[in-house]
C-alpha cells in the first residue's frame, strides 16, 4: 500500500498540478491516515497571501472498498480537481474513510471512528494547516456512493459544520430496502455492515437510526442546502428516489436529478461539477466566496 501511495504522488504531478497530502493523526483511533488537498491556483497568488484570504472548503468523500486517492486517480479527466478548486476558488480535502467505513463511529468497532475522525480531527488540521474559512458558512461536504451517505448523514447529525451537503449515488441506507443486488453480493454487503454496526438480528430497530433516507425530517429542520442525483442504471436508484420523496413530501428544499448511468466513475465525473457549481453558489449567498 505504502509503495502505491508513493508511486501515485510522484506519477501524478505529470498530469495535472501538485495535490499536497497531508498526515491526520487519529486520537480517537490510535491511528494515522492521509489526505489528499486540492488547492485553486489563486491560494498561492500575491494578492491571496498578502491580504491572508481564507478560502471556503469542500470535504470529498470516497466510496467503499476506496481510499483517499481514489479522487484523483479514478476519473479519466485527471485536470477535474483542478479545474473546478479554480474555477471556483475553493480547497477539495479527500479525507480517508478506509474501505467499509461508512463514516460511522461505529457501536461494536472502536478502530472505526469515522464520525469523530472526519467532524473533528479532519476539521481540525485541514484549519490549522491551511488559511480555511472556520465556519459552517465557508464549509460544504459531498461524496460517492458510501461517501454520498457520509456526507448527507454527517451533514445531518452535525449541521453546525457544515452549510451545504451533496450525494453522488448515495448508498443511503444500511439496511439495503430497495437495493438492486444478487442474493449473493447482498449477503456480502450485509456481512460489511455487520462488522461496524453489529448483528442485524440483534439490532433493535434494524439499523434504522442509521438511515439517512429516515432523517428526511431532520434535514428540514436543519434548514442546510442539499443536493444528490443517481444514474437510472444504479442499483442504488430506489433509494435515492426514496429520499426524494421524503423530502419532496415535508417540504425540504433540495436539488434532486436522475441521470442515464450506472455505479461508475464516468457518472460520478460528470456529476461532480453539478455539485460544486450548486456549492460555489450557497457560498455566494453566504457571502464566503472568494471572488
Amino acid at each position: 500500500m505504502l509503495s502505491f501511495v508513493l508511486s501515485f504522488f510522484l506519477i501524478l504531478p505529470l498530469f495535472v498540478r501538485k495535490v499536497d497530502t497531508v498526515d491526520i493523526p487519529s486520537a480517537v483511533m490510535k491511528k494515522e491516515f492521509r489526505a489528499a488537498i486540492v488547492l485553486p491556483e489563486s491560494y498561492s497568488s500575491a494578492d491571496a497571501i498578502k491580504n491572508k484570504t481564507r478560502f471556503p472548503v469542500l470535504y470529498l468523500l470516497h466510496g467503499g472498498f476506496g481510499h483517499f486517492t481514489d479522487w484523483p486517480t479514478k476519473t479519466s479527466d485527471k485536470t477535474l480537481l483542478h479545474r473546478l478548486a479554480d474555477e471556483h476558488n475553493i480547497i477539495i480535502v479527500m479525507p480517508e474513510g478506509e474501505t467499509f467505513s461508512y463514516y460511522l463511529d461505529s457501536p461494536v468497532n472502536k478502530k472505526s471512528q469515522f464520525e469523530t475522525y472526519i467532524t473533528k480531527e479532519v476539521i481540525d488540521k485541514i484549519d490549522n494547516t491551511y488559511r480555511t474559512i472556520r465556519d459552517r458558512r465557508g464549509r460544504v461536504i459531498a461524496g460517492l456512493s458510501m461517501g454520498g451517505y457520509g456526507a448527507l448523514h454527517l451533514s445531518a447529525l452535525h449541521p453546525e459544520l457544515y452549510c451545504a451537503a451533496g450525494g453522488m449515488s448515495a448508498a443511503l441506507n444500511p439496511d439495503m430496502h430497495g437495493w438492486i443486488l444478487t442474493p449473493g453480493i447482498a449477503k456480502d454487503i450485509k456481512a460489511q455492515f455487520e462488522t461496524i454496526l453489529g448483528p442485524f438480528d440483534q439490532s433493535p430497530d434494524g439499523w434504522a437510526s442509521y438511515s439517512v433516507i429516515n432523517m428526511a425530517d431532520r434535514m428540514k429542520t436543519n434548514g442546510l442546502k442539499l443536493i444528490f442525483d443517481c444514474g437510472t442504471d444504479d442499483f442504488l436508484i430506489e433509494a435515492n428516489r426514496e429520499l426524494h420523496r421524503r423530502l419532496t413530501l415535508n417540504q425540504t428544499p433540495h436539488q434532486y436529478a436522475e441521470r442515464p448511468g450506472g455505479h461508475t466513475w464516468d457518472y460520478w465525473q460528470a456529476s461532480l461539477p453539478n455539485h460544486v457549481l450548486f456549492f460555489s453558489n450557497v457560498l455566494k449567498e453566504n457571502g464566503t466566496a472568494v471572488q
